[in-house]
């Protein structure tokens, strides 16, 4: 097995167990080579809340301090749909780096993981 069909295994695997509803929905998060994602989406209906990326962003880099950026940006957004619980879907990435840095950028825009 290489490296990209074990990664969509533990996608799968983690889908399995993470579920967004209207209530709390899921935070997935998606990185490309330039650019951080971040979707609040509903599984119950399949329908996307609110998304962020860092595409919005003048003068984005591809660091840490653009992914806590988005992060605030997606926690400003839940707060206006009246979103303040979430499940955190990391989409099979590691806990480090960028992936932290939005984490933690939600978490001071005022959402509970």
């Amino acid at each position: 097995m290489n490296k990209n069909s074990l990664r969509k295994r533990r996608i799968r695997r983690v889908r399995t167990k993470i579920f967004g509803t209207a209530d709390c929905p899921r935070l997935c998060v998606f990185r490309s080579l330039k650019h951080i994602y971040a979707q609040l989406i509903n599984d119950e209906t399949g329908k996307t809340l609110a998304s962020f990326d860092s595409r919005k962003l003048k003068n984005a880099k591809n660091d840490a301090g653009t992914a806590k950026r988005v992060g605030e940006e997606i926690a400003r957004l839940a707060k206006e749909k009246k979103i303040e619980k979430v499940f955190f879907d990391k989409h099979g990435y590691k806990y480090h780096g960028k992936v932290k840095a939005l984490a933690e950028g939600a978490r001071e825009g005022g959402l509970i993981f």
